[in-house]
């Protein structure tokens, strides 16, 4: 389990959250929402420790992770698909899995995990990630994250842009993950995305937790979306 506990962040004087805290549990998915600016990008870089916390903690499974160098957090088993995807676009899809799989000492075995559930890389992994289409580098930017065996997954707008064929090979993804018992953190805009997929929704507003609702509840009122969102 993920829990994060009054996490301040943001970046040199200005201060993006503000005591921000939830808990991501095992074998659900939980989604982050909030309109543009409302801090949940930053929310992600925090777990990751790509930006210091000004104050709280992180905690994977009861270990504090936050005060671990950033390269040090994907080794405790959390992976990241950042919003923008961040591959090494001159490697080779082949590579790019490789670099997943060598940061927490994993091989063939989990690979070929990996490859099953994204068959299309399999077909590609000699080509240069750079000229794969966007879905394509989506399913690559996801399927190196699952090559660390995360137990806790942060997806920011995994689809974002793409073709509603792409959405639903990615939901069907993260629905997978959950059966596996992997905890799902989910930025996401989409409403029917969102009811479709997460136990629980994060609403954040300016930097700070407005509300945590599970989906049950928002199905018999979403209001919560038209206060949060916007939608």
């Amino acid at each position: 389990m993920l829990r994060v506990e009054g996490l301040s962040a943001g970046y040199g004087a200005v201060q993006v959250l503000r005591g921000v805290g939830f808990e991501a549990r095992a074998g659900e998915v939980t989604c982050i929402m909030g309109r543009n600016g409302a801090g949940k990008t930053t929310l992600m870089r925090a777990v990751m420790g790509l930006l210091p916390a000004l104050a709280g903690e992180v905690r994977l499974d009861g270990r504090k992770v936050s005060d671990l160098p950033a390269h040090q957090v994907p080794k405790e088993g959390i992976g990241y698909v950042p919003q923008g995807r961040r591959l090494f676009g001159p490697l080779s899809v082949a590579e790019n899995l490789q670099i997943g799989l060598l940061t927490r000492g994993r091989g063939a075995a989990v690979r070929d995990h990996v490859l099953s559930l994204f068959p299309r890389l399999r077909e590609r992994l000699d080509q240069t990630s750079a000229t794969l289409s966007g879905g394509e580098q989506q399913m690559l930017a996801i399927a190196r994250a699952l090559c660390l065996e995360p137990k806790v997954l942060l997806l920011d707008e995994p689809t974002e842009g793409l073709q509603p064929s792409m959405i639903g090979l990615i939901r069907e993804v993260v629905m997978g993950l959950k059966a596996e018992g992997v905890a799902v953190v989910l930025v996401e805009q989409k409403v029917e995305a969102v009811l479709r997929m997460a136990d629980q929704v994060v609403f954040l507003d300016r930097g700070e937790v407005a509300e945590v609702q599970p989906v049950a509840a928002l199905r018999a009122d979403p209001r919560p979306f038209r206060d949060h969102v916007g939608v």
